[in-house]
């Protein structure tokens, strides 16, 4: 399933985008689609890290030590 939306560009990214599009055979489309899904997942990561973080500042996580990490996988040297 897929939701229709409408977006904005300005005239330097709308000529940018059919210029890459001419070039490469790709639609327009098919880069919008391709930057959405990159750059959600990059604002997820974000947005995990920064509550990973305040956890940690609240105190209800801890970081741990590579020796710690290499005991519990067994990677002692």
């Amino acid at each position: 399933m897929t939701k229709q939306t409408a977006i904005s560009l300005t005239d330097e990214t709308h000529e940018r985008l059919k210029v890459l599009s001419e070039r490469t055979g790709r639609t327009p489309l098919s880069y919008i689609h391709e930057a959405i899904e990159r750059h959600i997942e990059d604002l997820e990561d974000v947005h995990a890290a920064d509550e990973a973080m305040e956890r940690l500042a609240r105190g209800e996580e801890r970081t741990h030590t590579l020796e710690e990490v290499e005991r519990e996988l067994g990677l002692e040297g």
